[in-house]
């Protein structure tokens, strides 16, 4: 039996969330002196009202390794998705709840893997280690044809500010200041080394957005999109992500798509209104 444990980051795909092969390991929110466990339970509404109300930053912290632990029992195949090593401690926590795991249990199979992504870049995968594993592969293969696929997935986003990424740590204060005070949206893009990096820019989101499709276009004939689910993972805006789908489909002849809400981590870092693509 498999088993697919993804951290809160990545964003709810709804026809996954009831398999019994699958669990979600949560982080930490912290706005203010209050905090909340992501636990799929947080209104994007109220977590964006709460955001906006503190004058205070918002932190996150990643999951102990004895929640991963726990998520690991139940299977003898586990495979792991977390955010990206370079954004957050949750993939070394995943690592250090692995290596205890398995001197317990040595028989069983633990692979942990660093999306190098984010929100839709995790979903994406999700959505690609279900097919692998419900397609009955073994364990080093669906490793192996996962490691590709994360070696060629595109990230990409728009979002309507920049504040919390600053808040965060994720981008300097000097370019969040910048692109503030010439109302400039950032095109942006989850780099092979999990960073964040930028794509481009504009002077209104509907221009972002549409750039954010010639570069999603421009990566797509580098990589290819053979098999490949497009994501789109919106906070608080679907409208946009139908914008976003229809200009994506004007350009590349995706032949699935899944249109999600981001979780309560994507929805910290991105923010009311920002929009997230992968593939």
């Amino acid at each position: 039996m498999f088993k697919i444990i993804a951290d809160s980051c990545t964003d709810p795909v709804p026809a996954l969330l009831g398999a019994p092969e699958f669990a979600m390991v949560p982080l930490i929110i912290r706005i203010g002196s209050q905090e909340y466990v992501d636990n799929g339970m947080l209104s994007t509404e109220d977590l964006i009202a709460r955001m906006a109300a503190s004058p205070e930053g918002t932190s996150t912290a990643c999951p102990a390794p004895q929640w991963y632990m726990d998520a690991f029992e139940g299977a003898d195949e586990v495979y792991v998705i977390t955010l990206s090593a370079e954004l957050s401690g949750s993939y070394n926590s995943a690592v250090q709840a692995r290596a205890l795991y398995l001197e317990e249990h040595p028989d069983k199979k633990v692979h942990i893997f660093n999306s190098h992504s984010a929100s839709a870049g995790q979903s994406a995968l999700l959505i690609k280690l279900f097919e692998l594993c419900r397609a009955g592969l073994p364990f080093e293969k669906v490793v192996e044809e996962a490691d590709h696929f994360i070696a060629h997935l595109t990230t990409l986003f728009v979002l309507e500010n920049l504040d919390n990424l600053r808040k965060n740590g994720r981008l300097t204060e000097l370019q969040a200041l910048i692109t503030g005070a010439l109302h400039i949206k950032l095109v942006m893009e989850g780099t092979p080394a999990g960073t964040i990096g930028k794509v481009g820019q504009a002077l209104s989101v509907k221009q972002a957005l549409s750039r954010l499709a010639d570069a999603a276009a421009a990566k797509a004939k580098k990589h290819g999109i053979e098999d490949r689910t497009l994501v789109i993972s919106h906070c608080n805006c679907p409208d946009r992500a139908v914008y976003v789908r229809n200009l994506l489909f004007k350009k590349l002849p995706f032949t699935r798509v899944e249109i999600l809400r981001t979780g309560g981590l994507s929805t910290v870092y991105a923010g009311d209104g920002g929009v997230v693509v992968a593939f």
